[in-house]
């Protein structure tokens, strides 16, 4: 029975440094890993930090004149060609700008108009009409 408790008490040491052993090796290569051991804190706070900057670039994404809409077209009747243009310039509430160039025979005008959720303080054609809808709505034009 001595002999038999003495066989289990040596496997249950060998157990334990095998044990010990293995814990060392994860703490070592934990070490590696994580430095002086502030890793998973400072890990923590750049995920934050990144967090934090994607919120900060998606709400500036918001901000940029990304829905644009092109209407081309005959401003006059002798001329072909579609030259005229009026392009709608809008962020995702609907603030930007229309730019119009009207091409005639001898000269052409470009125009800008403000525009507010939508709408200008300044008459639009219908051409700046159906380019700022377009452009709202997230569609090409023709």
């Amino acid at each position: 029975m001595l002999i038999a408790a003495l066989a289990v008490a040596a496997v249950a040491c060998l157990v334990a440094v095998v044990s010990l052993w293995r814990v060392v090796t994860v703490e070592r290569r934990f070490r590696v890993l994580w430095g002086d051991g502030d890793g998973p804190k400072e890990v923590a706070r750049e995920l934050a930090s990144a967090r934090s900057e994607l919120r900060s670039a998606t709400d500036d994404a918001g901000d940029s004149l990304k829905r644009v809409a092109l209407v081309r077209y005959d401003a006059f009747g002798d001329i072909a060609g579609r030259l005229s243009f009026s392009a709608a310039l809008l962020d995702d509430d609907g603030d930007g700008l229309v730019i119009s160039s009207i091409h005639a025979r001898s000269e052409s005008r470009t125009y800008a108009k403000s525009i507010e959720n939508g709408r200008s303080s300044i008459e639009l054609t219908p051409e700046e009409k159906q380019a700022v809808a377009a452009a709202r709505a997230g569609k090409e034009t023709p």
